[in-house]
């Protein structure tokens, strides 16, 4: 197992060095000038010339690129042009909120993603199949924005049960019952489309090991039903759900950006949108970069747990 694991993080560098000239290349061919959105007013030839000389903006992209991954392999991501503090420092700052609401969504989702597929494949056919294929296919096709504004309408504006945004309460909040009520309602519609991902795919894994050979043997054998379906034919399916999730973890990061917006979820996400409003690229590069670094790693946990349940993908 050691050797398997060193084997992914190695595989794993390479990712990491082209995320980072993927994300660099993207932020240089953005339209707009970042010091003409610093100086804003003040933004006359001679300033602009002269803010870009400072942060470095008139040399050439390989050498910007060389001088920005330098640092960042020396843990200097740079500096907020807008905040004016260590990008790495903001970064880690919303990346706990991020984190929570990632997690729990991700949560949510795999606990009730494996239960419908289960259920929908123990049912194949029955009315309770039916109403979860019914349910699943209804999430994935729902925009999660929309949901969003949705349940912000019904249960915090016309029901008046949840709160509509923030992570806290103005006044008088900041405990762990506060913040899970806030949390109800973005982590609800951030899991709703990877629920009904893995619910397809767990039945899918899951019908197909029910048809063969060991099921109908430990059925033939007198073991409960019970024990065959959770004890059995879901052990060994679980090794085709596995990397699902670990996919669907890049989802709930990646949805973030957008839940945060609309629930005012101080995250990454919500960040990520501020900067790249104000063209403040160091923030978004330090930014992207530690959620994709973060999607990558949930990945290799994802591989190491898939190895455990069957070995043979070691070799």
């Amino acid at each position: 197992m050691p050797a398997y694991i060193l084997k992914r993080l190695i595989a794993v560098v390479p990712v990491l060095f082209g995320l980072s000239i993927i994300v660099f290349l993207v932020m240089a061919l953005i339209p707009g000038d970042t010091a003409t959105a610093i100086l804003g007013a003040y933004a006359t030839p001679e300033n602009v010339e002269r803010i870009n000389r400072d942060l470095g903006l008139d040399k050439p992209l390989v050498q910007q690129y060389l001088v920005w991954i330098g640092n960042v392999l020396q843990g200097d991501f740079g500096r907020s042009y807008a905040l004016n503090r260590p990008v790495l420092d903001e970064v880690l700052e919303r990346f706990g909120a991020t984190l929570i609401l990632a997690g729990v969504s991700l949560l949510l989702c795999t606990v009730i993603g494996l239960l419908a597929g289960v259920v929908s494949a123990v049912r194949q056919f029955g009315w309770a199949d039916r109403a979860i294929t019914f349910f699943v296919l209804a999430g994935i096709s729902m925009p999660s924005f929309w949901l969003g504004l949705l349940l912000i309408y019904l249960f915090a504006v016309k029901w008046r049960m949840l709160p509509a945004s923030g992570m806290y309460a103005v006044y008088g909040g900041g405990d762990l019952k506060d913040l899970l009520l806030h949390l109800v309602l973005p982590a609800v519609t951030l899991s709703v489309v990877a629920a009904g991902v893995i619910a397809r795919l767990t039945r899918g894994a899951m019908l197909e090991v029910l048809r063969q050979d060991f099921v109908r043997t430990a059925r033939a054998k007198g073991l409960s039903e019970r024990r065959v379906i959770y004890g059995h034919a879901f052990r060994s399916a679980l090794v085709s759900i596995i990397p699902v999730i670990g996919i669907q973890s890049g989802f709930v990061l990646g949805g973030a950006v957008y839940i945060e917006t609309v629930f005012q979820w101080p995250g990454v996400g919500a960040m990520l949108v501020k900067a790249i409003s104000s063209r403040d690229i160091l923030l978004v590069q330090g930014g992207v970069l530690v959620v994709a670094a973060s999607y990558v790693l949930f990945n290799l946990v994802a591989d190491v747990l898939q190895s455990m349940l069957d070995p043979r993908i070691r070799t």
